[in-house]
């Protein structure tokens, strides 16, 4: 018997939400810094600081990051190829640009760590300007799918509803990390890990709607043991659908 073909609808609809609920919970690594001697007070240090050049941990979450970065790239790119429109395609790619911007910031790290080395410059010239495009990247994919989800997506009201509130929190908390941009550190970590959880929360929505949008609407079921509808002479067949006898009067 021939085997049966797989739709990569199905695979998209499984492995796309997958993907992004999986990269939510990977690039919030930083919560390991509460396992590990790394030496950071979560409070007055930038996360980049666990993968700086000469931090003892700086393998472990530097490769962390790149499997999160890789994790977004991969859901965005399959969640792309469901229903592309202009809104929609211009968010799934600004989300690829968070992922391959992630994988520079982790290529050019900062050199140390300034929350416990005073010689230590926070300003690091090519990671700041990563980490900028990180987060440009990062806004624009927040902006372009709620645009998407308020005019023409009606099957994802969890990203209409709450995704305004995500985008407006996260840029808040994103603000208040620059404190040492401008020599004024001190307590800028505990924004950015309220921002990376927010991050997180924008994956598990994209992840959920796409989730919902796989699920079979009403009256589109098929009765067991029929065959899945066909296509003859360029014309689709009607589905089977379950439907009550019609009365007439007899």
């Amino acid at each position: 018997m021939p085997r049966p073909t797989r739709d990569p609808r199905t695979a998209r609809a499984v492995w796309a939400p997958l993907l992004l609920a999986t990269a939510a919970v990977v690039y919030n690594d930083w919560v390991l810094e509460f396992l590990l001697p790394t030496g950071l007070d979560p409070r007055h240090s930038y996360v980049s600081e666990l993968y700086a050049a000469d931090q003892r941990f700086h393998g472990l979450f530097g490769g962390i990051e790149l499997l999160a970065a890789a994790l977004v790239v991969a859901g965005a790119l399959l969640a792309r190829g469901r229903s592309p429109g202009r809104w929609e395609d211009a968010g799934w790619w600004s989300l690829v640009a968070f992922g391959v911007a992630s994988v520079a910031d982790v290529a050019v790290p900062m050199r140390c760590a300034p929350s416990v080395e005073s010689p230590c410059e926070a300003v690091n010239p090519w990671h700041t300007t990563t980490s900028a495009l990180v987060h440009l990247a990062l806004f624009a994919s927040m902006a372009l799918l709620v645009t998407s989800a308020a005019l023409g997506a009606p099957s994802r009201p969890a990203v209409r509803r709450w995704g305004p509130w995500v985008l407006g929190t996260a840029m808040t908390t994103a603000l208040a990390t620059v404190g040492p941009l401008f020599g004024r550190p001190g307590w800028h970590g505990a924004p950015q890990r309220a921002h990376l959880l927010l991050v997180g929360v924008w994956f598990g929505l994209l992840a959920a709607a796409l989730r919902a949008e796989a699920r079979p609407r009403p009256g589109t079921a098929r009765l067991p043991g029929r065959p899945a509808p066909r296509v003859v002479a360029g014309q689709p067949i009607r589905p089977y659908t379950c439907s009550a006898p019609e009365n007439d009067g007899r």
